[in-house]
């Protein structure tokens, strides 16, 4: 049988991967979502909660990618699937841009079934 316990690992790095890039880079989540002040830049609170996202999702990410298959694979999962659900909710309800609340809610609803699909390769421990 083909183990395909890699598809929810590469998407758990890609999550971290985008998540240390808004660390390291806050406006590559603020540009996007219209929380940019008017010099393009997100002010400094909206930069202090946009490292809090990549940061945590740095852990999920990280946390897909190295969990043991079963059990402790599909908990890492539906932890990054919570908080893209999350984040579509919160995005697609409260950015100030209706198109900017549209986009974001779609990107993270689709990574969150992305993730959720990812479960059914979560494999079994042993």
């Amino acid at each position: 049988m083909v183990k395909l316990t890699w598809i929810p690992r590469v998407l758990g790095l890609a999550t971290a991967v985008y998540g240390a890039a808004i660390v390291v880079r806050p406006a590559v989540l603020a540009e996007p979502t219209g929380l940019v002040a008017a010099s393009g830049r997100p002010a400094r609170g909206v930069a202090v909660l946009t490292r809090s996202v990549g940061v945590r999702d740095v852990a999920t990410g990280l946390a897909m990618a190295v969990a043991p298959a079963g059990v402790a694979l599909r908990l890492a999962i539906a932890v990054r699937v919570v908080s893209d659900v999350g984040d579509a909710v919160g995005f697609g309800t409260g950015l100030p841009e209706a198109g900017a609340r549209r986009k974001s809610a779609a990107v993270a609803g689709v990574w969150a079934g992305l993730c959720a699909l990812s479960a059914l390769a979560a494999g079994r421990r042993g």
